[in-house]
């Protein structure tokens, strides 16, 4: 009983956050609840907010009421009043990442980036045959690289596709291995179900917690 009841505290503070932060971001809510083809929601300054789609940056015509409402919206996400800058990842559903950073640090005010990661729904025959982005040669080469355990590197800029491509490689992945995944911040969502995805954070305020990609590779040996 005890276990039921902090579970459904743990999920009612949740639906209260989540709430909470949809009201303060009400001007690009829309963005980032309705909006599939928005990737990322750049916030500079309350009077200048941009999105982006399809890998291209574009600016919309939505601001916040003032600074002191962006503010409010920042630092519902975390306490961060001694430092200027803080990273966070909204609770699930959303599977968004949010980078602030607040005045002197950023000249034009309080700074909001907002990353929107979608499901990994690409497979490498949707990229020969929908996205025609590779093709059916280089599509069979790397689902025998993946499953002869070969070392692949993919990079990149923003937006280029490395996580949609890297999402389409792990259905390549036999069923019956386990993958753990190492992330600076995690983005990756892999379709098998055996999946262990670890994640790097910070040092906490007083020195204290910070957990390495160095720490966690140990770890997954």
């Amino acid at each position: 009983p005890r276990l039921g009841l902090a579970e459904a505290g743990r999920r009612i503070s949740a639906g209260v956050y989540r709430s909470t932060v949809r009201h303060l971001f009400a001007p690009v809510a829309d963005l980032l609840y309705a909006d599939d083809s928005v990737t990322e929601v750049l916030i500079n300054g309350p009077n200048q907010i941009y999105c982006e789609r399809g890998g291209r940056l574009e600016k919309v015509d939505r601001r916040f009421p003032d600074e002191h409402a962006l503010l409010a919206a920042a630092r519902n996400l975390a306490e961060y009043d001694k430092h200027h800058s803080m990273d966070a990842r909204l609770p699930e559903p959303e599977q968004f990442r949010v980078h602030v950073i607040l005045p002197p640090a950023s000249r034009v005010g309080v700074c909001v980036s907002i990353r929107k990661f979608k499901r990994a729904d690409t497979t490498l025959d949707g990229l020969v045959n929908d996205k025609k982005s590779l093709s059916a040669a280089g599509a069979e080469y790397l689902r025998l690289m993946v499953r002869s355990h070969r070392n692949l590197v993919v990079s990149g800029g923003t937006g280029s596709g490395k996580t949609t491509l890297l999402n389409a490689l792990s259905a390549a992945i036999p069923g019956h291995e386990r993958v753990v995944v190492i992330e600076d911040s995690s983005e990756l969502q892999l379709h098998q179900e055996h999946a262990v995805y670890l994640e790097a954070r910070p040092a906490s305020p007083d020195g204290n917690g910070a957990v390495t990609i160095r720490d966690l590779f140990v770890d997954s040996l």
